[in-house]
């Protein structure tokens, strides 16, 4: 045993988290982003979704029975921004939230709204980054989730965002919990302003967006459910 085990902490080679498909799951892109932006090198475990098996495989990494998780030694993390908050402690210097406390109060608070909000944009444009749905989706309540995170973004990067192309200048929590609603407006051909289509230009051509875009893009799984 080290010095650091028996102080009770763990190496970040330990780490390994459970998502799953890649063109699909929203919820497991924002912990994958954020890990990889700080720099942790970790595991994956992929677990097809929407198969009879799926429950019973994830119960095996997860007691909540949802993706995803992160299993850290004995500990496991579920939910995708509890993911990154342990994140965020395991690697303080990563700049996982803004330094300064207004921008970084900001940022959880538009955080918690993603992590919560925008049924209905969650209901009628699924996740689907492999395919390009431009007339699909414009559902009741829709059009008003999508308003409502553009003025987000607006207000982010006008009060926050002169040192970067992402919400608070560098990139933190809050681009990874946006990041799936980049590839849904492009997805669904949402039309977009300057600011906004700068921002969602910026996302997704991140290398690390473009890797997990490209595996989504190799994945032989269909879910009908989130196919039009």
């Amino acid at each position: 045993m080290t010095s650091n085990e028996s102080k009770g902490e763990r190496t970040v080679a330990e780490l390994t988290l459970v998502i799953g498909n890649k063109n699909y799951s929203s919820w497991s892109l924002r912990p994958w982003l954020a890990l990889r932006h700080a720099g942790f090198d970790f595991d994956e475990i992929l677990i097809a979704l929407s198969t009879n098996g799926t429950k019973a495989e994830i119960l095996k990494h997860s007691a909540s029975g949802r993706l995803p998780a992160l299993r850290h030694g004995e500990l496991t993390v579920w939910d995708s921004l509890a993911i990154c908050e342990y994140a965020a402690e395991l690697k303080p210097d990563a700049g996982l939230w803004p330094q300064d406390q207004a921008a970084r109060a900001l940022a959880r608070s538009v955080s918690a709204e993603m992590h919560t909000g925008f049924t209905a944009l969650r209901q009628h444009m699924p996740m689907n980054i492999r395919s390009s749905f431009p007339d699909e989706g414009r559902k009741p309540g829709v059009k008003e989730d999508i308003d409502r995170i553009t003025s987000l973004w607006r207000q982010c990067r006008s009060r926050h965002g002169a040192d970067g192309p992402f919400l608070f200048g560098s990139f933190t929590i809050a681009d990874a919990m946006y990041a799936p609603v980049v590839t849904r407006f492009r997805t669904y051909g949402v039309a977009l302003g300057e600011v906004e289509q700068a921002y969602a230009d910026a996302i997704w051509n991140l290398p690390m967006m473009k890797e997990w875009a490209k595996s989504a893009s190799d994945e032989p799984m269909i879910i009908d459910s989130a196919e039009f």
